[in-house]
């Protein structure tokens, strides 16, 4: 195992310390707020990081290609799930439903499709796009802004909602033109 996927590894292995201070989160204990808010951070620098040195050292992997979204779904979804969830950070900030479920849904719908790429044509090659970067970038702001409890979270949960949508119709416009090639022209 490489340095790059040891490092998305670690993404793997920061969500459940992640979660966890979310779901004991209480008011009296707002520091917890802060510790997920640091592993968060931690985790958002390590996707830079490992994606740089794969890159820079020439260490891409089936593995990495694999594990590398993954962690960042797993850290992502889990992220909205929680903060839409609880209810009682002190500025009242928390994700409406309709966020969650839309960065949900999206991801739903990619790894459906990528299972049925795979089914279909006995293999698959996962390959971001600028608009599925974009739209993590926006995702992990989101989730940034609302630990801090910033007034205007809002703002930048719409931008997230916005490029979530392009780049999930994105993904599958793609999907589609994988599973169904354009026909050669015979002259």
């Amino acid at each position: 195992m490489n340095i790059a996927n040891k490092i998305s590894l670690f993404r793997v292995l920061s969500v459940p310390f992640f979660i966890a201070c979310l779901i004991y989160y209480v008011p009296e204990k707002d520091y917890l707020r802060f510790f997920a808010l640091g592993i968060f951070f931690l985790a958002v620098i390590s996707d830079a990081i490992d994606g740089y040195i794969a890159r820079k050292a020439k260490l891409k992997t089936k593995a990495g290609a694999i594990l590398d979204p993954l962690a960042d779904k797993l850290l992502l979804l889990s992220a909205f799930i929680c903060l839409y969830l609880i209810r009682g950070f002190p500025g009242g900030i928390s994700l409406p439903v309709w966020v969650t479920l839309m960065v949900v849904s999206r991801d739903c719908i990619i790894l459906l499709g990528a299972v049925v790429i795979y089914v279909v044509k006995q293999s698959i090659e996962i390959v971001p796009t600028k608009w599925g970067k974009i739209t993590t970038i926006f995702q992990m702001l989101t989730v940034m802004v609302v630990l801090l409890q910033w007034r205007y979270s809002f703002s930048v949960w719409y931008i997230a909602s916005v490029f979530t949508l392009i780049s999930g119709f994105d993904y599958v416009r793609r999907g589609f033109k994988i599973l169904y090639p354009p026909s050669p022209v015979n002259e």
